[in-house]
């Protein structure tokens, strides 16, 4: 497997990035301890968003996760009588095997803008064809050299997360896609306990008389260093991008930089956490995947002469190099770090900044992927 991993650890101050249902932090118990968490889809999403906002990639080059299908492809159909454009838009989802349900799609489907493109130009060019009465997707009324042709539209459109995330259709497997990245969900580095911030808001109209609060109420939080893992099977990635190689790099280096940099936003207007991450580590090469949770199993304990993501970072380079000891390095091997925790260990080379380990793992993807 040609691989691309980053390993991160980052210190957040005291927030609630990632609410389970109740609003409260999500935690886990590893190595017998409970831990905080951020859930791989939080991840996921924020590099998604990333992709958009900074941006890193061109509107062609990503995806759109959505119920509201029938909205997006009449969109793009404007200019054809809405009632018409309706029809066809609704006769060819269901053809597809894609029920409609008052305007929306059952389920969130995840498509490439040039899928979309495609989709629509397939339903422009079979306007008459689709304008039959909608009768669902089980009685969809449409010749099935026009279904095998809409359906060859959706093949990934060489959307970026598309190919990084996968896609599954639980009624059209076969349209799927295998993710070429795996997130692990983050769990801090030592043990730790919810806290609880009782607050209460003041009625500026209130009269001097009235000295109570206007509501009150209590938000839990912990603070935590995190270990932040994730893989990228180039192979998989490149598949999924139809061979296009140089769109691959692109595609890695954005998906470097956005999970490197991101964090989900939850609660952030009452904490503000946004702490960059202090240390962030590559390794590509040819070999197995390697999650180094495994050096915080025995949770890190706070000392007075060295801080959590010091003693973090050396854990985390001791177990690096325990497993390269036993289970060898890649073959061929590139690896890096930005460290900003000053933690002590040899065999891993140190980045001046971002620049520099974005330009190192470029070296990497290129030669592996022959770009």
């Amino acid at each position: 497997m040609k691989l691309l991993e980053v390993h991160i650890l980052q210190t957040v101050a005291p927030s609630n990035l990632n609410r389970d249902d109740t609003g409260s932090p999500k935690d886990a118990l590893f190595g017998g301890f409970r831990r905080a968490r951020i859930s791989s889809q939080a991840q996921k999403r924020a590099v998604r968003v990333a992709f958009k906002d900074w941006p890193l990639l061109s509107e062609e080059e990503r995806a759109v996760r959505t119920k509201r299908l029938v909205e997006e492809l009449l969109r793009r159909l404007e200019d054809v009588k809405e009632e018409l454009a309706r029809r066809a838009v609704e006769n060819a989802l269901n053809a597809l095997g894609f029920g409609v349900k008052e305007g929306r799609t059952e389920y969130l489907f995840f498509l490439g803008n040039r899928e979309l493109d495609a989709l629509a130009q397939g339903i422009r060019e079979n306007l008459e064809a689709l304008s039959g009465e909608v009768k669902g997707k089980k009685k969809a009324e449409v010749p099935d050299e026009l279904k095998k042709a809409l359906e060859r539209v959706l093949d990934g459109g060489k959307a970026v997360d598309l190919a990084l995330f996968g896609r599954m259709l639980a009624d059209r497997p076969e349209l799927g896609k295998d993710a070429a990245a795996q997130v692990a969900h983050a769990l801090s580095t030592h043990k730790v306990d919810r806290e609880f911030d009782f607050y209460t808001a003041v009625d500026d109209l209130n009269p001097k008389e009235e000295t109570g609060a206007g509501m009150m109420g209590d938000v839990e939080f912990y603070s935590a260093t995190l270990y932040r893992y994730a893989v990228v099977d180039l192979e998989k990635l490149l598949e999924n991008l139809q061979g296009d190689k140089e769109l691959a790099l692109k595609g890695a280096l954005a998906f470097l930089e956005a999970f490197a940099l991101t964090l989900p936003s939850g609660k952030q207007n009452s904490f503000a956490a946004h702490n960059p991450p202090l240390f962030v580590a590559f390794r590509a090469g040819e070999g197995m995947p390697r999650n180094l949770a495994t050096a915080f199993e025995r949770p890190i304990r706070p000392r007075e002469d060295a801080p959590l993501s010091r003693l973090s970072a050396e854990a985390l380079m001791e177990e690096w190099a325990r497993f390269d000891r036993v289970y060898g390095p890649l073959s061929p091997e590139w690896k890096g770090a930005l460290d900003l925790t000053e933690a002590q260990g040899d065999g891993l080379p140190r980045l001046g900044d971002l620049k520099a380990l974005k330009e190192k793992v470029a070296e990497a993807v290129r030669a592996l992927l022959e770009v």
